[in-house]
């Protein structure tokens, strides 16, 4: 570069890159610095006026004494340097600032391993008159500082003052403003030849005019220097946002895309420090119960803009690298809508229908599936509301063998949530959420049901531009199952009518809990927002005694408290063509002998649907009782539950000999109980033999699955074998040191 094309002070400014990108929040405050090229640690360009004025004056008694005098080149200083080595006397090298700044900003005219030719000094010379006739004194300091190699990687006066002080440069004292200057002459010299030469400039700075010189002590530098040169406090990334931000640029910058230093998201700030503040909170109270990560997404209806991103509980996180909004975990009951709401989009079922709510073994090419609700207790006949909102799984896989795996798959598909197999690779287990999905991919199916079944892609970064919404479910049916998630009395079977789900404005929500009590989930939305949080352990670790309103539910519920301290949220109007209709439920029947025979299944209502399923009457009439038995085909076939008088001697029912019984993935193993039932109630004192040792008695007896292979004998008072039947049981296994017959503790 000739001496006359030197960029100008505004080009270098405009030019320089820091290492690190700045994500900042919608409202224009940091949230996150990351850094972004690993080549070189460069902090941002520091105004001289932001500069200790400890260390402008060490840089210029150690760099340039007469830098204020002179026009680039201390004529004087290289007199006394060439007639030193014209004497071969050691001098002062008569490089000034303005020179140096020179040859940073063109590399012609930099040292190289044997010095600088004669060609390149006269050129460096030229330059820095040049700089000094065109640029102010204080430009050429403030630039030096900024682009001047210190030590290893740093660059510029703000990576050297975080990294080795860990403050920034205008905080910078006497000892560290010698240390600086001492670093710009010998970069990579041992610390003791810093620290000797630290020693030297911060003599001079005691000396100058003026000033009231205290002794130097260079043994007390020495170690000083020695510490901080070891010392890295300007981390890689910092500040409230740490996923977020490597999301936002793999999604903005990718294919090599230069990264700008500052980057405007959607964020809000206020809101991301606070949904981080109440996961942490919470995790602490919930410590005792092996609890430790977390995550928060919250969403913009409309827009579909990220508003706050917590990927892990940071400090409290033993993987806080890991970000949980999007790692793929079990999401349990939370995708019980997405099922429902298909089965009423494809008319199958109504928010009224009855479902029965009752053992159901499932053939499957693995086994038997035999779902079971978390309670372990069954309701009988209940609606669909019911059903949904009080989060019961038996209706649930009982809807899926309605609506098949398959087409349950394609909805999860169309509402972005990304599977990795079909749908008979989950089967019927997909209803109580075996499938793992990403918080961030759920959350927004959840959005999606909020808009009315239309789907449309997240956004990270300002637009004025609309979403491209794609419909995906029928919006009657996404309206009725928010109308099902936001009604408090529907859910209150397993929940109360005063839980944390209930806010005090409108809002829809689903809890959910994975297998083993590895995930919790809380996902739901109001008029605007839509919040999901998850709670558990990144490294798969079962929590302890975590339920579905004691995990996630608390953050949730708090998160939309803060969104709607001063924002109302109103429900949502029903869309077009959705009828009202006033039903009432029949008598709960039975034998006739129960007081409550006579009551009513569920109280009179008025309730939604889609136009030509509507009825006044739901109703259960000429049902026998028992388990419903379901091949993989889908096939139903009705059980006696009882026991009848021409079976014939004692013998057992249930299991069936061969059987092979799969323990269901979504359930905790102790939660789980096989009914084991003899045919012939007249034998007196039937008692029960598992693997020849005692077991219970009665005609009827609870177990709990032991994974393996069994031999179960049903034996009279007098211990003689009735019958014996030979069954396996696969699936999760229990805590060691457990007895089989008794509960056992998740894994």
């Amino acid at each position: 570069m000739a001496a006359h094309a030197l960029p100008s002070y505004e080009e270098v400014r405009a030019d320089f890159r820091p290492s690190d990108t700045l994500i900042l929040s919608r409202e224009g405050e940091v949230v996150q610095r990351l850094r972004t090229d690993a080549t070189v640690r460069r902090g941002q360009w520091v105004p001289l006026a932001d500069v200790s004025p400890a260390l402008r004056m060490a840089l210029v008694l150690s760099e340039d004494k007469r830098f204020y005098e002179h026009s680039g080149v201390d004529w004087r200083a290289a007199s006394a340097a060439a007639w030193g080595n014209l004497w071969n006397q050691r001098t002062r090298g008569a490089s000034t600032i303005t020179m140096q700044l020179a040859g940073l900003l063109d590399g012609d005219w930099r040292q190289g391993p044997g010095g600088r030719t004669v060609v390149q000094k006269l050129g460096q010379t030229v330059a820095a008159q040049v700089l000094d006739r065109r640029w102010r004194k204080d430009q050429i300091l403030e630039a030096y500082l900024n682009l001047v190699p210190f030590r290893s990687e740093m660059v510029g006066i703000d990576a050297l003052s975080r990294t080795l002080f860990g403050k920034a440069a205008h905080g910078l004292d006497d000892r560290e403003a010698a240390v600086a200057a001492a670093l710009v002459r010998a970069p990579n010299a041992r610390p003791a030849l810093v620290a000797q030469r630290a020693c030297g400039v911060l003599r001079d700075m005691q000396q100058r005019p003026g000033v009231n010189g205290a002794r130097v002590d260079c043994d007390a530098l020495d170690l000083f220097t020695t510490a901080a040169l070891q010392r890295r406090a300007f981390d890689a990334s910092e500040g409230v946002a740490p996923h977020f931000a490597r999301y936002l640029l793999r999604q903005r910058f990718k294919d090599g895309a230069a990264v700008p230093e500052r980057v405007t998201s959607t964020l809000r700030a206020p809101l991301q420090r606070f949904a981080m503040q109440s996961l942490q909170q919470h995790l602490r109270e919930l410590r005792g119960r092996n609890v430790e990560d977390g995550a928060v997404l919250v969403l913009d209806n409309a827009t579909g803009q990220v508003l706050a991103w917590v990927g892990s509980s940071g400090q409290l996180s033993q993987a806080s690298e890991v970000d949980a909004v999007l790692a793929l975990r079990q999401p349990g009951s939370t995708l019980k809508p997405f099922l429902y709401g298909q089965a009423i989009a494809e008319r199958r079922l109504t928010a009224a229908s009855l479902v029965e709510d009752s053992p159901a073994q499932i053939t499957t090419a693995s086994g038997l599936y035999i779902p079971q609700n978390y309670d372990r207790q069954f309701k009988g006949w209940v609606s669909v509301r019911t059903a949904l909102a009080a989060s019961l799984n038996v209706p649930a896989v009982r809807t899926l063998v309605m609506v098949t795996p398959d087409a349950f798959h394609r909805q999860l598909g169309a509402l972005g949530l990304p599977l990795r197999e079909n749908g008979d690779y989950f089967g019927y287990s997909l209803a109580l959420g075996s499938a793992e999905v990403p918080l961030l991919h759920l959350t927004n199916a959840f959005r999606s049901l909020a808009n009315g079944g239309r789907f449309s892609p997240l956004v990270v970064l300002p637009t004025r531009a609309r979403p491209a919404f794609t419909p995906v479910l029928d919006a009657r049916a996404a309206f009725i199952v928010g109308d099902i998630l936001s009604d408090g009395n529907a859910r209150a079977r397993t929940f109360g009518t005063d839980s944390v789900l209930a806010t005090r404005f409108w809002s829809a929500v689903k809890t959910g809990t994975s297998k083993d009590m590895r995930d919790n989930w809380a996902v739901g939305w109001s008029e605007r927002y839509t919040v999901g949080v998850w709670v558990g352990n990144a490294s798969g670790a079962a929590m302890h005694d975590v339920s579905g309103t004691s995990g996630a539910a608390p953050v949730w519920a708090t998160v939309m408290g803060f969104l709607h301290a001063r924002e109302p949220s109103r429900p949502p109007r029903p869309p077009q063509g959705l009828v009202q209709w006033p039903v009432r439920f029949g008598p709960a029947g039975g034998d006739g002998d129960s007081a409550t025979a006579s009551l009513p299944l569920e109280a009179a209502r008025t309730e939604w649907f889609v136009p030509g399923t509507q009825q006044s009457v739901f109703a259960i009439n000429n049902v026998a009782g028992g388990a419903l038995s379901v091949s993989a085909g889908g096939q139903k076939r009705s059980k006696p539950a009882e026991p009848q008088a021409d079976l014939g001697p004692a013998r057992i029912l249930m299991p069936v000999h061969g059987t092979v019984i799969a323990l269901d993935p979504d359930i905790p193993p102790q939660s789980q109980r096989l009914r084991l039932q003899a045919a012939d109630r007249a034998t007196p004192r039937l008692a029960w033999r598992m693997d020849g040792k005692p077991l219970g008695r009665g005609a009827v007896l609870e177990w709990l699955p032991w994974p393996g292979r069994h031999t179960l004998e049903l034996v009279d008072a007098q211990g003689l074998v009735l019958d014996t039947v030979r069954f396996e049981v696969r699936g999760a296994g229990v805590a060691p040191g457990a007895v089989p017959g008794t509960a056992s503790k998740p894994r």
